[in-house]
């Protein structure tokens, strides 16, 4: 067995490029930038450390992301990891790594830096099997109600919740 998924979080380097295949499919490529940090051991200064994601979309997904996702948007990207080789115009080969994007969800707010778009938080979608269209989530279905017993007596109100806090 084995398995090829990437979860990704990062901003968005700049505005998703969407591009039609001949058959009418679209496609979106654009960057995303995931950060770490930490205290070097020895300097004690703050480093940090941003790598840079191709990521590709296609479909229904490809034309979400055109129509709602800008330079500075944080997004939530779930796909597989696909190599392609090329030659620079040095004439040397070289690989490139692009993450080949199955589901998004926009993450921020409407006011958000670089995010502006005209979306609710929480929309995920998802891109379908050929043969399908793509498909939008926001929560699972409500579950039914429940029947509670009666309470058997009012509770006494709380003075100073504070010291119960443990943090």
């Amino acid at each position: 067995m084995s398995l090829n998924k990437v979860i990704l979080i990062g901003n968005l380097g700049r505005d998703p490029e969407v591009r039609y295949m001949p058959n009418g499919e679209a496609v979106a490529n654009f960057s995303i930038a995931t950060s770490e940090s930490w205290n070097d051991r020895q300097s004690g200064q703050r480093v940090e450390r941003t790598e840079w994601h191709n990521i590709t979309m296609y479909r229904r997904l490809a034309e979400i992301a055109g129509q709602y996702l800008k330079k500075g948007s944080q997004v939530y990207i779930e796909g597989r990891i696909q190599s392609r080789k090329y030659t620079g115009k040095d004439g040397i080969e070289r690989t490139a790594y692009d993450i080949i994007a199955s589901e998004m969800k926009m993450l921020g707010s409407r006011g958000a830096s670089g995010g502006g778009a005209p979306y609710d938080d929480g929309n995920a979608y998802q891109s379908a099997p050929p043969a399908q269209s793509a498909q939008s989530y926001t929560a699972e279905p409500p579950a039914a109600p429940r029947r509670q017993a009666p309470a058997a007596a009012p509770a006494a109100p709380v003075d100073d919740i504070d010291d119960d806090i443990p943090f």
